[in-house]
């Protein structure tokens, strides 16, 4: 490539978008592309160390409606995004954009289509997202993790391209030597509670976890949690004589997949397909307040193609103790998570993305 084309990938919010942008930036890199980020103030926390990447905070706002006076805000804040997204895409002129989700995108994609820019939007989950929806009519193409997605209006489904999800490449790669280790001898259990950190995960599951060591069940945790909950965790499971490791956010949880053999999570999309690419099984408990429902979804999805389990937040105390207990009994039940599991892979993603980026590119129009 003679001549470096401008990408421009615009993402924001909580690490479900901008883990996949990042991925992908990585991938463009790599291929001779120039790339930029464009992200808002949520989004740069996850990305300001990445040195090598060209990065802007540009300013995006929720659409909200709840009455007349914030229907007329939101409106206006929206506006004032699209106005300096258009300001910086002049100055910048990217030869595509990619749209990864989120309201943090929706100015960006909306200004593109304005200078006739083409940009591209990216759908992980199960269920199409609003600013997604919003951006369907201008966009080139649609790329999605599963082909089940629901949403789309009948109009657009010739826009869907089923790529697979934009996950880590050395997580595609990764061998889990781990997977092996018989989960009735011991659970090595790796706790996710998203970019974010799930309070409950901290308030509630160690208890579930005192709960199956005294029931005879040999049990190492492996906790991600925020800063402030550290010592609460720490101070827990020394005074229990529960095995531990807890650790705060990272954006490369390789070195804890060849530890465990066990998985609770929170259910965004693209922790899911890291845990069922590196045949980790896992239990997926669903963030009530998402979006469209949509982690629900895609624990359903998951739990239905027998890469994982499923327990609703509101079963916790109820369910999630009997669940574990199950599983270290009856260890066919690990055998067929990971009998599916071990069929899956996001192998083709990134030639699929490069094939579709592309074809697009060399568009007349």
């Amino acid at each position: 490539m003679s001549k470096k084309l401008k990408v421009l990938i615009a993402i924001g919010g909580t690490g479900g978008h901008v883990f996949p942008g990042f991925n992908l930036a990585k991938h463009l890199l790599e291929k001779n592309y120039h790339v930029n980020i464009v992200t808002d103030k949520r989004g740069y926390k996850f990305i300001k160390k990445k040195n090598n990447l060209d990065i802007a905070i540009l300013p995006s706002f929720p659409f909200v409606k709840k009455n007349i006076l914030t229907f007329f805000i939101s409106f206006f804040l929206v506006f004032y995004a699209i106005i300096f997204a258009i300001i910086f895409l002049i100055l910048n002129r990217p030869s595509i954009i990619f749209g990864m989700g989120g309201y943090a995108s929706f100015p960006v994609c909306i200004a593109a289509s304005i200078l006739k820019i083409k940009y591209i939007i990216y759908e992980n989950n199960l269920v199409i997202g609003k600013a997604n929806k919003y951006l369907l009519p201008f966009s080139k193409k649609i790329l999605v993790s599963h082909k089940e997605l629901e949403g789309v209006p009948q109009k657009y489904l010739d826009k869907i391209y089923v790529i697979g999800n934009i996950i880590n490449k050395e997580i595609i790669n990764f061998k889990n030597k781990n997977s092996n280790v018989s989960i009735s001898y011991k659970i090595n259990l790796l706790v996710l509670g998203g970019s974010q950190a799930a309070r409950i995960f901290a308030d509630t599951l160690p208890e579930i976890f005192l709960n199956c060591s005294n029931q005879g069940i040999p049990i190492t945790v492996y906790q991600h949690c925020l800063p402030s909950q550290n010592d609460q965790l720490s101070s827990f499971y020394k005074k229990n004589k529960i095995d531990f490791e807890i650790f705060n956010f990272k954006n490369n949880l390789l070195d804890f997949f060849s530890k465990v053999n066990l998985a609770i999570t929170r259910s965004g999309s693209s922790v899911l397909a890291e845990l069922t690419n590196v045949n980790v099984p896992f239990i997926s408990i669903p963030l009530p307040s998402s979006a469209d429902n949509h982690q629900l979804k895609n624990a359903i999805y998951y739990k239905n193609k027998n890469y994982g389990f499923l327990v609703e937040e509101k079963d916790l105390n109820n369910k999630l103790f009997e669940l574990i207990l199950e599983i270290y009994r009856e260890k066919t039940k690990i055998n067929k998570i990971l009998l599916s599991q071990s069929q899956y892979s996001d192998k083709n993603v990134y030639n699929n993305i490069s094939k579709i980026l592309k074809e697009i590119i060399n568009e007349k129009n």
